[in-house]
């Protein structure tokens, strides 16, 4: 060990041996040679010794990859069999469902594409690698503007770029340097899309009122429609959203109570909410119609369905099922953006939330209560309560308006009062609130 240049050591008894040597200008580098055996562990140190030693330009590039720990560049490993290598990594990212994990395959399969080719449709890549340790800042910025010609969403774009950012976290052993993938300019920010983005709106009651109607009416036609009219009922007196409405069960259901239990899907949160006298009707109804747990067991057993790969595909026939009632009563549930290949929705189910929340604020109810039965971490009620409203926004005005006034002096007060009297000898309560306000200066 004395002929080392540096020095071995462990951190830790029986742990791996770690390398320090000076490099130059009195630097000192540490390395994890990931070996507990000191033999083996002299020997890598040796080989550093002997690598930083060499006077050719290639033995110091070697030297600062095996500096940063980039030593298994040397593997060359090529961009096809890259994917291979990040599915056996230990921190590679483990989605729940199929459908993303099959994402993260597509995204990077689309990457491989461009970054091997000369020509990407009508922009070039001048710059086309085949390996993981060719893999640049300048292939990723080339790639993201290449994103960019493709008209997808502002969030779409930036999912791709995370998922990249992943991958080539999990395959840093095989190019130097920080992952390229990392760089903020890569991402697109929310702002490029304000001036086409269309918002979720709310039905407002009338609204609501007609889709009640064509639910109940003969002459409107849709699958398992004494179903569909439930779960709008359902997703209009409750606020919640669609997957919980279409799987609600009947032990979560207290007719005698006239109370709903919820687990939401999407947050794991539990709610409780007070039965409304038109859903505790339906739901008498709905009793007729009970087979197994679901309350509604057809449009349950549809929305569960899978297709071979084991993705969900029946949460998209609810959806048409759905949005086909909106139309009936001449609302358009998305329409086009510039920009955009795929259409924005306007109006769907989960506009009955947001009705639900609008509803709420406009009567008053403390928005603690809401959250409540919307469940904690909506960020649909901020949208509704963070306008005071109408009525505050004028006690605002009419403060500003007071400080003004208090530059009239009591006597002046006085004389206005008297003036208006004698206009008015019978003054109606517009008046009244008038003089009331002057007196009060």
């Amino acid at each position: 060990m004395n002929e080392l240049r540096g020095k071995l050591r462990q951190k830790c008894e029986n742990g791996p041996y770690y390398y320090r040597l000076t490099i130059a200008n009195g630097l000192r580098k540490e390395f994890a040679l990931r070996t507990t055996d000191e033999s083996e562990a002299v020997q890598k140190a040796a080989g550093l010794d002997a690598v930083w030693e060499a006077p050719t330009k290639e033995v110091a590039f070697a030297q600062i990859n095996a500096m940063k720990g980039f030593s298994r560049q040397n593997e060359n490993l090529s961009l096809a069999d890259g994917w291979e290598k990040y599915e056996r990594h230990p921190e590679r990212a483990r989605p729940h469902t199929i459908a993303e994990q099959k994402s993260y395959k597509k995204t990077y399969d689309e990457f491989v594409a461009f970054a091997t080719s000369s020509a990407n449709g009508k922009q070039k890549n001048r710059d086309a690698i085949s390996c993981v340790s060719e893999l640049t800042v300048e292939t990723a910025e080339n790639y993201a503007a290449y994103l960019k010609t493709k008209a997808l969403a502002v969030g779409t774009h930036n999912r791709k770029i995370k998922h990249l950012r992943k991958i080539f976290d999990c395959l840093k052993e095989y190019y130097s340097g920080e992952n390229p993938f990392r760089a903020k300019s890569l991402f697109r920010k929310e702002r490029e899309e304000q001036g086409t983005v269309v918002r979720r709106q709310a039905f407002s009651q009338e609204q609501e009122q007609q889709l009640l109607e064509v639910l109940a009416d003969s002459v409107h036609k849709v699958l398992n429609k004494p179903e569909i009219r439930m779960i709008y009922y359902v997703g209009m007196f409750t606020g919640q959203r669609l997957k919980d409405c279409v799987l609600l069960q009947w032990q979560n259901i207290d007719l005698k109570q006239q109370r709903i239990w919820v687990k939401q899907f999407k947050t794991g949160k539990d709610v409780t909410i007070p039965m409304a006298p038109e859903l505790y009707e339906i739901l008498q109804e709905a009793l007729k119609w009970k087979m197994n747990q679901y309350v509604c067991p057809k449009s349950a057993a549809r929305y569960n369905r899978a297709n071979g790969d084991g993705k969900n595909v029946g949460n998209n026939l609810i959806n048409i099922d759905v949005l086909r009632v909106i139309r009936w009563i001449g609302l358009e549930p998305s329409v086009s953006v510039p920009g955009r290949n795929k259409k924005m929705t306007v109006y769907g189910f989960h506009s009955l939330r947001h009705s639900f929340a609008s509803f709420c604020a406009e009567s008053g109810v403390p928005k603690a209560v809401l959250l409540s039965i919307l469940g904690t971490d909506s960020d649909i009620a901020d949208k509704y309560y963070t306008h005071v409203g109408d009525a505050s926004q004028r006690q605002a005005i009419a403060a500003v308006s007071g400080a003004m006034m208090m530059k009239i002096s009591p006597q002046e007060r006085i004389d206005k009062v008297l003036a208006l009297l004698k206009e008015k000898p019978e003054p109606n309560r517009e008046i009244l609130n008038t003089i009331e306000q002057l007196l009060e200066q």
